[in-house]
This record gives C-alpha cells, sequence and structure tokens, in this order.
C-alpha cells in the first residue's frame, strides 16, 4: 500500500520580520514571562509593552495567558486577562477598559480559507469594547466585535458581532438576555 501526500505550497502571509519577533517573544516569554509569580504584574507589562503591545493603566495579564504576537495587543485601563487564556493575535486584539477575559478563553483572529484548495490563512480583527465581559472558556472567532458591556457566558462560541449590553450564551452563541443600559455604561 503506497501513500501519496501533497504538500500544502502556500506561502505564509506573516513577513520575515514577524516570524523572527515571534521567536523572540517565545523565548522571552518562555523565559521572563511565564514563570513570573502571581504579583508581578508590572513585570509582565513590562515584557509585553517591550514587543510592543499597546496597554493601559493597570492592565493585569496573568503568567499562564498565551500571547502570540504582543504588538497586535491593544488593552485599555483596568482590563485583565486571566489565567489560560489563548490570544491567538495574528491580526490585531483590541480590548476596551474594564474588559474581564477569563480564564480559558480562546480569542482567535486568523482561519483558513476553506474555498482554496491551499487553504491560505485569512485574519481579521477582535475588538471588545469597553466594560464587557467574556466568561469562562468561551471561543471568540476571527472579525467579532464584543459591544460596550456585553457579557459572554461561559463555553460560548462567539461568530457574530455582539451588540452593547447583550448577553449571549451557547455554541453557537445566541442572545438571552441584555443588560440594563445604566450597568453598560462605562462611570
Amino acid at each position: 500500500m503506497t501513500f501519496t501526500f501533497e504538500l500544502n505550497q502556500a506561502r505564509t502571509p506573516f513577513s520575515v520580520r514577524n516570524r523572527v519577533g515571534r521567536l523572540l517573544w517565545w523565548g522571552v516569554g518562555g523565559l521572563f514571562f511565564k514563570p513570573s509569580p502571581r504579583n508581578l504584574g508590572a513585570w509582565r507589562r513590562f515584557l509585553l509593552r517591550s514587543f510592543g503591545a499597546d496597554l493601559g493603566r493597570q492592565v493585569q495579564v496573568y503568567a499562564s495567558a498565551r500571547i502570540w504576537a504582543p504588538w497586535n495587543l491593544q488593552m485599555g485601563d483596568f482590563s485583565c486577562m486571566d489565567d489560560d487564556v489563548d490570544c491567538y493575535n495574528a491580526d490585531r486584539v483590541s480590548i476596551g477598559k474594564n474588559v474581564i477575559v477569563s480564564r480559558g478563553t480562546c480569542l482567535c483572529t486568523a482561519t483558513h480559507d476553506h474555498t482554496d484548495p491551499a487553504f491560505p490563512v485569512v485574519t481579521r480583527p477582535i475588538i471588545v469594547h469597553d466594560n464587557a465581559w467574556i466568561a469562562a472558556y468561551a471561543f471568540v472567532l476571527p472579525g467579532v466585535a464584543i459591544g460596550a458591556g456585553a457579557v459572554v457566558g461561559a463555553c460560548s462560541v462567539v461568530t457574530h458581532d455582539v451588540s452593547p449590553g447583550e448577553i449571549v450564551a451557547g455554541n453557537p452563541a445566541k442572545t438571552i438576555a441584555f443588560r440594563e443600559a445604566s450597568v453598560v455604561r462605562l462611570k
């Protein structure tokens, strides 16, 4: 029995600079970011900023969070990326102020074009607006915007934009309620 494998000849959409940057981040992250104690948030912010992350005041990114490309990350004041968050930011991930991205969430900005036999990589940014909460183990797909004050339920798969104040849950995520306007607005 003979098997024939065809190698995918599609070129990577990522520049040499991007690939070298990710290699350096992988090394620095593994040596200095991942092993840092929980209370050294300022040290992790310093490392992320050194690699181009745009971070507001008192941002908290826990050491077990995986950030693919710090230069594609923006987080507003007082936002938090909890333990085991997978921030696969091949494209921009913009997180507003006072946002919680809970444990185990995956923010995925890249996919493959299934209509092309070469399966080329396709990237689209993710935007999470102020005062939103993405609960544990949610999965946010490329190109999705989470509105201000919105809540994404635990283990939800977000395939489309979530309106301000909307509460969604499930797979795929569907509207289950809305938050009061006074709660949605940032104080």
